[in-house]
């Protein structure tokens, strides 16, 4: 029975179940009283930072290299904008005053949610379902933050129709159909925890209104699935051309001399056998000039008076 369960449960739905659950259990505790943490603000967000890296690390594992990159891509440009437009111009701000240390990683696991979720055989097998519902759903909320909210919401309705763009000429239709339905779960319940809160206007023409959250959010978070998308494949080949060039360079080595007769190194004038080792050794009987032994008579050279028989 279980093995038929598991075969039966979609592994993509269960990420996108895993990071619902990772995300709302961390913005319950950054939501916390510092009083519950024991005061300790700073030791919950290196908590909550390490954690988020780690589970974002762990669910890489199963993905491509082509995901790996996209996914990285997209970290690095929400954060770029999160500390540009966070800290610095204060489109929005965070209950800590800064970009709290789960968020970078937490965009990650926001990209691998609504990846998984386009991915997933429930919404391929309704894929047209799903873009309609994201389009009427999306357009209704934009309405609403236009003429019928107490707080008008004119960024909301422009993110709105970027959204409409990527799923219209997009190359991944279903991936924006997944990042409506993570980013408005993840704008909805940070807002309601006041983990975060957007400013009534833009912060650069002080004209623009902007709803709590804007009703598009998912258009605007699409620019980091846009640039990702772009970018990874580029970015993948160019590493692997690198490595397989590295690869193909050809080994240097020193050709051995040939085998065969050949000339010696240096000149020989005296035949080595010929060559006089020194006044040291040994000498013959009759010279003993410098001779340190002197070697017995032979008897055949003695001079004997012989006797004829």
């Amino acid at each position: 029975m279980l093995l038929l369960i598991r075969r039966r449960v979609d592994p993509e739905l269960v990420l996108v179940a895993v990071v619902a659950l990772w995300i709302g259990m961390f913005l319950l505790v950054d939501a916390a009283p510092v009083a519950w943490v024991g005061g300790h603000e700073l030791a919950r967000q290196l908590v909550l930072g390490i954690a988020t890296w780690a589970m974002l690390a762990h669910l890489l594992r199963r993905e491509s290299v082509l995901v790996r990159w996209q996914t990285m891509l997209v970290v690095l440009f929400a954060s770029i904008v999160e500390y540009t437009f966070s800290p610095l111009l204060e489109a929005y701000t965070y209950r800590i005053g800064t970009v709290p240390m789960f968020v970078p990683p937490g965009h990650g696991l926001v990209y691998l949610a609504a990846l998984a979720l386009g991915r997933s055989g429930l919404v391929r097998r309704h894929a047209r379902l799903w873009s309609v519902g994201t389009v009427v759903a999306g357009g209704a909320w934009a309405l609403h933050g236009l003429f019928l909210a107490e707080r008008p919401d004119v960024l909301g309705a422009f993110w709105f129709l970027c959204l409409l763009g990527f799923m219209i000429w997009g190359r991944a239709r279903l991936l924006y159909v997944g990042a409506f339905v993570v980013v408005t779960y993840l704008e909805l319940l940070g807002t309601a925890l006041h983990t975060w809160s957007w400013a009534p206007y833009d912060p650069v023409l002080g004209v623009i209104s902007q709803g709590n959250p804007p009703s598009g959010a998912a258009g605007g978070y699409g620019w980091f699935d846009l640039y990702a998308t772009l970018l990874a494949p580029r970015l993948q080949s160019l590493f692997s051309s690198s490595r397989v060039s590295a690869w193909r360079r050809p080994l240097v080595a020193t050709a051995l001399p040939p085998n065969g007769p050949s000339l010696p190194s240096s000149e020989v004038n005296v035949p080595p056998a010929s060559t006089t080792i020194g006044t040291s050794a040994a000498m013959s009987y009759n010279a003993s000039s410098g001779s340190q032994a002197r070697s017995t008579a032979p008897s055949a050279s003695s001079m004997y008076d012989q006797k004829s028989p």
